[in-house]
């Protein structure tokens, strides 16, 4: 194992770590909205987010369905599903809205997905939740992946549907 691929993994570790440490403590500020059911992942959840994680900085590719060649929203979701958990997510985001089951917001919990309409048109963005009023997604041929918060005006204002497709 070189000395970089060495440090890699401890910051990746780090990261997971962090994230992890998030769910036990209390880190809503009082403004913030309250997503209780965030703190109560299940493993299946948990698995699709540190998987998720991993892919931080991973460049987009409109159809992109691979890190290695780029990702697109859907591609990511899809990617991540199937690596982390074995299941099969295929299509678009509009695709993988109709497959899943729709929850109330306030129902999220890390691993399910959140929708937006950011083309002018129904579900044409998809990211996957990881707590506390956050996603992570490939948003767009400007950026990688990355994560956000749902409360950010451009998603609050696009913001379509939450879902879930495990258990």
């Amino acid at each position: 194992m070189t000395e970089q691929t060495n440090y890699k993994n401890i910051f990746i570790f780090f990261l997971i770590s962090c994230f992890l440490l998030n769910f036990v403590g209390c880190s809503t500020t009082p403004n913030s909205p309250n997503y209780d059911n965030s703190l109560r992942s299940s493993k299946q959840g948990a698995d699709v987010v540190v998987y998720a994680l991993g892919l931080l900085g991973t460049g987009y590719k409109f159809g992109g369905k691979n890190p290695s060649a780029g990702l697109d929203c859907s591609g990511m979701v899809s990617y991540v599903y199937q690596n982390a958990i074995g299941m099969n997510v295929k299509g678009s985001a509009k695709d993988i809205a109709k497959r899943a089951k729709k929850i109330k917001t306030s129902e999220l919990r890390p691993g399910d997905l959140v929708f937006f309409n950011t083309l002018n048109r129904p579900f044409s963005h998809v990211g996957i939740f990881i707590g506390d009023g956050k996603f992570i997604h490939s948003p767009n041929s400007r950026g990688s992946v990355r994560v956000n918060k749902l409360s950010e005006k451009y998603y609050s204002k696009r913001f379509e549907m939450a879902a879930t497709l495990l258990n």
